[in-house]
């Protein structure tokens, strides 16, 4: 069985998950084909298995403007009908903004594209990462291709914008949609009509059996050392991380904070590191590879992810699988897998509750670090294993119950 994944922009260094999604489903002999609608750079790429990634993956817009508006024209002379739907689908809920009608319409013809190598390629289903412009893609082709569609919605960015996103009516249009936490599926239910909840599972982001297997178990160390791994964007809560490294700064404490990641508010948290005279105790890494990234974790107390809007962040299983707690905001997934006995939760936007765990994993005794790192791990072997997660998935592609 053939099945097209459809991403807005892949591979990435934050959609290491995807990756691994994509190889576990593979495991189960599906032959997975990939398709990003952007094209990405590839010496952009920090990790060597994404730069292997980006050569099996193919860019709808590297077709050319040309070859999009023929193909958008071909469906409309073949196949009329399915085209007027495909057409409806792609401009629900559209402000009908010159920008939002020039964005729609190149949603259409980059669904109609999609669907003739779909239909060329003998694809069986497609499957689209994230409910917003790759979602809307996948349902147009599916419309226009006559093959079933479904999607994996991570959030937060979905449920900020339900109904400009249609997400009740990709729900609805979908074989089924894929939620990555409890959480996310309660949100989806919120948004969909009662007769679809069923449609909506539960299929959790994985750490491959790799990572576990071969990402050794290191004593925490006893300098005070705390990581940070987020895409430096409003939702990752940077700027409150560093109010509260400035916090303890003012109180005397030793400590050594690395950021891991780039994103549009670097420079803006660069300035605030200079304006509280943090450049001795913040790192600001930049992107890194896999290696690097659990290089940084295994030299850290514990990780420190205050977010202010989540899906079940990837990186909190990925610090507990190396053995690190997490302190990380009570919002959203995150609750379903830390908690006291594996971190700290506090309260979404509190500076003082960051301070108080933070200087709670600066003074917790190797012993007490290792014991809450020993029960992460556990949770993330049970629940978040990307075999056992990509076999799930795997079923549901082939007609199967999860």
């Amino acid at each position: 069985m053939r099945i097209a994944y459809l991403i807005n922009r892949y591979p990435a260094a934050s959609h290491s998950f995807i990756r691994r999604e994509i190889e576990a489903i593979e495991a189960q002999g599906l032959d997975v084909v990939r398709y990003s609608v952007r094209p990405v750079d590839r010496s952009q790429l920090p990790d060597e298995r994404d730069r292997a990634e980006h050569t099996k993956t193919t860019a709808i817009l590297d077709s050319g403007a040309f070859a999009l508006i023929l193909s958008g024209l071909r469906h409309f002379l073949t196949a009329p009908g399915p085209s007027v739907r495909g057409l409806k689908a792609a401009f629900v809920h559209c402000p009908w903004t010159p920008s939002e009608i020039i964005r729609r319409s190149a949603y259409f013809v980059e669904a109609a594209l999609l669907a003739l190598r779909i239909r060329a390629g003998h694809i069986a289903h497609i499957h689209a990462h994230f409910g917003t412009n790759s979602a809307t893609v996948a349902r147009v082709a599916s419309i226009l291709s006559g093959v079933p569609y479904s999607f994996t919605v991570h959030g937060p960015d979905e449920f900020d914008a339900p109904y400009a996103l249609d997400l009740a009516g990709k729900v609805r249009d979908s074989a089924f949609c894929v939620a990555i936490s409890s959480y996310g599926r309660s949100q989806l239910m919120r948004w969909s009509a009662f007769e679809d909840w069923p449609k909506i599972k539960v299929v959790r982001c994985g750490v491959d059996a790799s990572f576990l297997e071969h990402a050794e178990i290191v004593e925490p160390p006893r300098a005070p050392h705390l990581c940070t791994v987020a895409r430096l964007s409003a939702q990752k809560g940077v700027p409150l991380l560093l109010y509260a490294a400035a916090k303890l700064n003012q109180r005397g404490r030793r400590f050594h904070l690395t950021i891991v990641g780039d994103g549009e508010l670097r420079a803006e948290i660069q300035a605030i590191i200079e304006q509280h005279d943090l450049a001795d105790s913040v790192l600001l890494a930049g992107l890194a590879a896999s290696e690097e990234v659990i290089d940084h974790l295994q030299r850290s107390r514990a990780m420190v992810l205050p977010s202010f809007a989540e899906g079940l962040p990837v990186v909190i299983m990925e610090a507990l699988a190396l053995g690190r707690p997490v302190i990380a905001s009570a919002i959203a997934g995150t609750p379903e897998l830390v908690d006291d006995g594996c971190g700290w939760l506090i309260p979404a936007g509190s500076v003082d509750q960051l301070v108080e765990a933070m200087e709670a994993a600066l003074e917790a005794s190797p012993d007490q670090l290792s014991t809450m790192g020993k029960i992460g791990r556990g949770r993330v072997e049970k629940c978040h294993d990307a075999a056992k997660n990509g076999r799930a998935l795997a079923a549901l592609f082939c007609g199967g119950q999860h």
